[in-house]
């Protein structure tokens, strides 16, 4: 329909116009939202599991700088969550279990 209107040898329409562009306004509005929640929500829960305080994923709000601060703050700076203690590998026993060796003689 857009493309109608521009193909048209006459000027469109103002009201034509305003009801194109209030649908298409509100669409990008949702779009714009759904955006900044994809961003957004990721960066809320590093926070939160890097310790640091989830309002500090906002500064993803602001384009470009914003973004990188919050990047070398998560990047650089000491995480305050417990240190992983390092379990030792243990080799599983074989299955079906293996008869001692050498065979032992049977008792009499």
């Amino acid at each position: 329909m857009l493309l109608a209107l521009f193909l048209q040898q006459n000027q469109p329409d103002l009201e034509q116009l305003q009801k194109l562009i209030i649908p298409m306004f509100g669409f990008f509005f949702l779009c714009f939202i759904i955006g900044i929640a994809v961003v957004l929500v990721p960066c809320w829960f590093i926070c939160k599991k890097a310790g640091f305080s989830p309002w500090l994923s906002m500064l993803v709000l602001f384009p470009g700088l914003g973004q990188l601060i919050l990047l070398y703050v998560l990047a650089f700076a000491e995480w305050k969550t417990p240190a992983l203690t390092p379990q030792t590998w243990q080799p599983q026993p074989p299955y079906p279990p293996q008869p001692p060796y050498p065979p032992q003689p049977p008792r009499a």
